[in-house]
């Protein structure tokens, strides 16, 4: 036994002189691998070892060790508070006072939960679930309108809520018809799962009613033509709308058809609601109908999506009344928006042009949306013959600044862990050691940004200005020369192709995508495959995706064949690029649409948002680009850019696309 425990023992020695023998960053990476297997005593050591030789990241490996103890529930409070306070200017800090406040709920320990939880900036649902389970259980705050508009929204709800909607249901604050409309949001939401814990709270509740839901799901038109499910109770009537529902969202011309030779079985307020979710799916199909669905749904609450589609179904018909009702519906906070300012702008506009006051009120609206920069503000300004521009001078900031930046230790922090490819936490680290800065020290951050070839926080960096700017930084031009022969050989506008890489990866050639997109042009696997294979790219293989003259070839290659395969509309081959060019084509109308109504009738709304980037991003890059490497960048407006998308002259085919 002796000799067992001296072995043992020169065994911790063996392995404490190999820890204190590593180089800095091997010492972490040893860290990282023992929080990543959950190894506290192994992380316990190389934490201290860390700090013993000052390492610029050590800070990390004890976050990495509090996240494990909180985790495994074995540290004290006060180890918690120091730790807190020790690192107080840390970007990881309010997570670890998340989860630490988490273990203060589940023990119900309020002193400390509440005293800690207004330090707490995160927004954690289950940390607002402890803190109303606590106010109820002191009976010191009224938690009443908090709790409800959490019941009411269409959030997934962790486990801890369920004690604190218990105690309001008991107290009798969380109705029967609080949990009818749970019930129906959840339904309607295509959380089937989160409908059926819901309804079973209703006292008596019969859960051999689930077969229902799931004959519901599973033959939904079948399920309304057959009167499965009675029309006149208060579950039955749900059960027939989700199937209404589920087979709008896949068919909607039968479900058209369907539900005309039923709703009169509904009552008035079911019905109008039927018609409210018919009209929402047949818009972000592109049914020619949709507006006429929305005036059977009169009477009928319509939520923010259901609206907005309202507006875009209007626009695409050209009935400006019905885009002037749907936004007059909207609430204050969804009217804020910029899209549905300049929409009602616009509406004011055609509807007045002999109305002087109507005038008025879309040009005050147009003024006020035109200081805004993003896409709807530059449209708006080119509505009062405001051309979008860039600054007249950019404000440059001098190497002093620049260096003075460089020298924070949060910034040093950031490019070391860039360096080691701990890329989410060093742009957390960035983004907490800028959160403070002015807009010359965001511009001097950018500048360094740029020297270190970290482009996506550079471009962060300048985005975040208020008055003071400088576009160069703001939409930079890296690997000019690549994207410049690229472009000319394929004959593209380079605008367009460094509007969409900005885009696409903020020209970090690294960038990769949750759904595998690569490189600086984001290409599918597949698509770079099919692409090279086209272009006679003789060896290409996998590994040469993130090669930059290899990407940039090939995304320029695949924006040529999209460009001529929608007839050389850059609008639809921007909205191909992103989600496929059949889907680009399937979006048009019989007739010709500004691109504008184009791009805001997009039913994706990734996508949406993606071609008003890129559009946006090509206007502001045309002017840096002119007469640069023999470029011959074209001046225009935003809306002569953005054009019109031609009609397809055919019979409009009726199918919702799945995001």
């Amino acid at each position: 036994m002796l000799i067992f425990r001296l072995l043992l023992a020169l065994a911790a020695i063996t392995l404490s002189s190999q820890v204190f023998a590593m180089s800095d960053e091997a010492l972490f990476a040893h860290a990282r691998a023992a929080y990543a297997s959950k190894n506290e005593i192994a992380l316990s050591d190389d934490a201290s070892q860390l700090k013993t030789q000052q390492y610029l990241l050590a800070p990390y490996a004890d976050y990495w060790l509090m996240l494990l103890k909180l985790e495994k529930n074995n540290v004290r409070d006060e180890e918690v508070q120091n730790f807190l306070v020790q690192y107080l200017d840390m970007p990881f800090a309010d997570r670890v006072r998340g989860e630490w406040l988490k273990k203060l709920g589940k023990e119900q320990n309020w002193g400390p939960f509440f005293e800690e939880l207004d330090l707490f900036k995160r927004d954690d649902v289950a940390v607002q679930c402890y803190a109303m389970q606590g106010h109820t259980l002191l009976n010191d705050a009224d938690v009443k309108a908090q709790a409800k508009a959490l019941w009411l929204s269409n959030l997934a709800l962790p486990s801890n809520c369920t004690q604190t909607f218990d105690a309001l249901q008991l107290a009798e604050v969380l109705s029967v018809d609080d949990i009818w409309a749970r019930f129906r949001l959840a339904l309607q939401d295509a959380k089937l799962g989160v409908a059926k814990s819901t309804i079973t709270r209703l006292p008596g509740f019969d859960t051999t009613n689930f077969k229902l839901l799931d004959r519901a799901y599973q033959s939904p038109k079948a399920f309304l033509e057959n009167g499965v499910a009675s029309y006149k109770s208060r579950f039955g009537a749900e059960a027939n709308l989700y199937a209404l529902d589920r087979l709008a969202r896949t068919k909607i011309e039968d479900a058209i058809s369907t539900y005309n030779k039923v709703e009169h079985q509904f009552e008035a307020d079911n019905r109008a609601y039927g018609w409210g979710r018919v009209a929402y799916h047949a818009a972000r199909s592109h049914h020619p109908q949709a507006v006429s669905f929305y005036a059977e749904a009169y009477g009928a609450m319509l939520d923010k999506e259901q609206l907005a589609w309202k507006v875009r179904a209007a626009l695409r018909e050209q009935d400006w009344q019905a885009v002037l009702d749907a936004v007059a519906a909207m609430q204050p906070k969804q009217l804020e928006e910029g899209a549905w300012r300049y929409w009602k702008a616009r509406a004011l506009k055609a509807l007045g042009k002999n109305e002087s006051a109507q005038l008025a009120e879309a040009n005050a609206i147009f003024s006020k949306l035109s200081t805004e920069r993003h896409f709807y503000g530059w449209l708006a300004a080119e509505e009062l013959e405001s051309v979008m521009s860039n600054p007249a001078t950019d404000f440059i900031p001098t190497d002093n600044e620049v260096t003075a930046i460089a020298s924070q230790l949060g910034i040093k922090r950031a490019l070391a862990l860039q360096r080691l490819d701990m890329r989410v936490e060093a742009k957390a680290e960035w983004v907490w050691a800028a959160r403070g800065f002015d807009d010359p020290q965001l511009l001097a951050a950018a500048e360094y940004g740029i020297r270190q070839k970290w482009y996506d926080i550079a471009i962060y960096s300048a985005d975040n200005t208020k008055i003071t700017h400088n576009f160069n930084l703001r939409y930079p031009t890296p690997y000019r020369d690549l994207f410049h022969t690229s472009a000319s050989n394929a004959g593209l506008d380079e605008a367009w192709v460094y509007g969409i890489t900005r885009q696409e990866s903020r020209f970090m050639h690294y960038a990769k995508s949750g759904v595998g997109a690569a490189g600086l042009m984001q290409l599918m696997p597949a698509t770079a495959k099919w692409t090279a294979k086209r272009m006679g790219l003789d060896g290409y293989h996998n590994g040469m995706i993130h090669d930059l003259s290899t990407n940039i070839d090939l995304g320029t290659y695949y924006m040529r064949y999209t460009l001529d395969q929608m007839g050389g509309n850059a609008v639809m081959a921007t909205a191909g690029y992103n989600a496929g060019p059949s889907r680009a084509k399937k979006w048009m109308h019989t007739k010709p649409l500004e691109a504008a109504i184009y791009i805001e009738s997009i039913p994706f709304t990734e996508t949406r948002g993606y071609v008003q980037k890129v559009m946006a991003n090509a206007q502001i890059y045309a002017p840096r680009l002119i007469d640069k490497k023999g470029g011959g960048a074209k001046i225009q407006t935003l809306k002569a850019r953005l054009g019109n998308v031609p009609g397809t002259g055919l019979p409009v085919i009726i199918e919702e696309d799945s995001e």
